[in-house]
């Protein structure tokens, strides 16, 4: 969904009564667009089962819930502008060879010292060549023009004396700020990639980070992180200086991701919870989204444009007072008091009488006192059926991602104008969530992922036939491949947290996570490789999009059926003969099936 909505990193951690549910499970649908899943194991779940009951008093949606249910969601939408914010930071304005004013050439001349060549069904000037100055400047002076030479038999140069670079669309990107054309255009697509590198170190330290810290305090030192050092990048002198802040952006952007997203999913009650993982999370990121193409619409200078998508982090200041701490995090850190204290302020918003007492030492269940069986990574390859599902999950998430942001990044290659098309892969994502939504509460997994994939996948093959003078048709098919992709990225989510069982979903779904973080940082080379062929990423795209929705036939279908709590009774893909299959496994097998 930058995800699309975003996507959290192997690290991260999310309490696992979001998926004890059935129709929470059904529903949590979440990309980015970037989450994970952490199960607490079974005592957790009851426990924190119990404290629903202990704050039932609150009501489901009240003023208290609807003030944060909106605050946390806005906090949302800078992810939406700033994540893709390189399609316009980092676009390539059409360019050519500088011809400096000593050159002594004639304006015949300086009009035909750049070779010509066919790029998109126009003939245009080479953008990395020119014939050479000293053959032009004897040309000149013997008073030849360029008709009465054969142009194609001069010699040619490198671009010597830098660019001279267009201002439509753009008045200046960070490409013709520090000319990253021609033998240095390998950095532009770097540039996003890095950005996408800081997403990924951020999932792994903002999970630990907010349990150890708290969440409220992590979202706002993130978003303090953000927002500073999107500032500083504002006076970058160097590309070098971009990039580097450009992590660090990208990890503070993740970081405020994911703890905005566990205090509303902890705060909020069952039934608004699912709205707020799917509704407010992922269509205020998509607001957010489109905030970007009409912003850059006004600033086309880059410094100016990142400026104004950086500043709206200080109007989040305020909120520090009006959004509270999670109560449950307090209580795993057995501040009683302080949970009591919000629990009471948040009865005095919505009108409603606390007890005396809300929270019992005595009915709290003690979670460090249960032994529990460890696992580790490695127990996601350790039988046949768990490596299978493992290795088809991973390559799901990445290929997703790639398209995901492939097709995102690629909006100013697309027919048109550029603020338009952005604006509407922004907009297509709407409907997107919904139908994903709809999906995932009325029909099997399996064959919704695998309708979406294909969907995506397809109109993404069909690209290339379309006639160059059918440009918007071609828009309408990458728009549709967008909405297809967007809709199994929002599904992924919770069809993987549903194929895990609880004792590794966290690893599980981690492992699956990280794999879309790299696929988002390759996405940028997939739009790079247009610049050989126009159609060779849609191609490429489109072609592991349909094999992904092929894939994902295999595996194993998880609708209406009761979450794993153990590996043994994880559901089996079809298709695989199981040898030597302990009596334990059969058992359960069979009792599965029985319910």
């Amino acid at each position: 969904m930058a995800e699309p909505c975003g996507s959290t990193g192997a690290g991260s951690r999310w309490p696992l009564w979001l998926f004890q549910a059935r129709s929470a499970a059904g529903v949590c649908s979440l990309r980015l667009r970037q989450r994970c899943f952490v199960p607490l194991g079974p005592s957790a779940a009851l426990a924190m089962r119990d404290y629903d009951d202990m704050v039932a008093f609150l009501g489901e949606w009240g003023p208290f819930q609807r003030l944060v249910f909106f605050l946390l969601s806005a906090s949302i939408i800078p992810n939406g502008f700033n994540g893709l914010s390189a399609v316009f930071l980092a676009g390539i304005p059409e360019h050519r060879c500088h011809i400096p004013a000593g050159a002594n050439l004639s304006a015949a001349w300086l009009n035909a010292s750049v070779p010509l060549e066919e790029r998109g069904g126009k003939v245009v000037a080479q953008r990395c060549r020119r014939y050479s100055l000293r053959a032009l400047s004897n040309l000149s002076a013997q008073g030849l023009l360029p008709g009465d030479v054969d142009l194609a038999a001069l010699e040619q140069e490198p671009c010597l004396d830098g660019w001279d670079y267009s201002t439509e669309p753009y008045l200046s990107t960070i490409v013709s700020q520090w000319d990253l054309v021609c033998e240095n255009d390998w950095k532009t697509p770097l540039t996003t990639s890095l950005f996408f590198v800081g997403v990924l170190f951020g999932s792994f330290v903002s999970g630990q980070m907010s349990d150890r810290f708290g969440r409220k305090n992590v979202l706002f030192a993130t978003m303090g992180v953000q927002t500073g050092f999107g500032i500083i990048q504002v006076f970058s002198t160097s590309w070098e200086m971009f990039s580097v802040l450009f992590v660090i952006v990208g990890m503070g952007q993740i970081s405020n991701y994911v703890a905005a997203f566990v205090l509303g999913t902890e705060i909020l009650g069952s039934s608004i919870r699912i709205i707020y993982c799917t509704l407010g999370v992922c269509l205020f990121y998509a607001l957010g989204y489109m905030l970007l193409p009409l912003t850059a619409y006004f600033l086309r200078d880059w410094r100016m444009l990142l400026l104004a998508l950086t500043l709206p982090g200080l109007l989040y200041i305020p909120l520090w007072w009006f959004i509270p701490e999670s109560p449950r995090w307090l209580l795993s850190q057995g501040r009683l008091e302080e949970a009591e204290n919000i629990i009471r302020k948040a009865a005095q918003k919505n009108g409603v009488t606390a007890p005396e007492v809300i929270f019992d030492p005595s009915e709290l269940q003690d979670l460090t006192t249960r032994d529990q069986q460890t696992y580790s990574i490695l127990d996601l390859v350790k039988s046949q059926n768990i490596r299978c599902i493992t290795i088809m999950c991973v390559i799901l998430w990445m290929v997703i991602a790639i398209g995901y942001f492939g097709l995102s990044l690629d909006t100013p290659n697309l027919h048109g104008d550029i603020y338009l098309n952005c604006f509407l892969s922004a907009v297509i994502e709407v409907p997107a969530y919904i139908i994903s939504w709809l999906l995932l509460q009325y029909f099997p997994r399996r064959y919704s992922m695998a309708a979406v994939l294909f969907l995506g996948g397809c109109v993404l093959l069909f690209v290339q036939l379309v006639p160059t003078y059918l440009g918007i048709l071609s828009i309408v098919l990458v728009m549709t491949g967008k909405f297809g992709i967007t809709a199994a990225f929002s599904m992924v989510y919770v069809y993987t947290a549903e194929l895990y069982p609880t004792v590794v979903r966290n690893m599980g779904v981690g492992a699956s996570s990280m794999a879309s973080r790299i696929g988002s940082i390759l996405s940028p080379y997939f739009v790079y490789l247009g610049a050989y062929d126009r159609f060779l990423p849609y191609i490429l795209m489109g072609s592991l999009t349909v094999l992904t929705g092929i894939l994902t036939l295999f595996l194993p279908e998880s609708f209406g059926t009761p979450l794993p709590d153990t590996i043994d009774q994880m559901l089996r893909i079809k298709g695989i003969k199981y040898r030597n299959t302990p009596k334990s496994q059969k058992k359960t097998k069979e009792e599965e099936n029985t319910s």
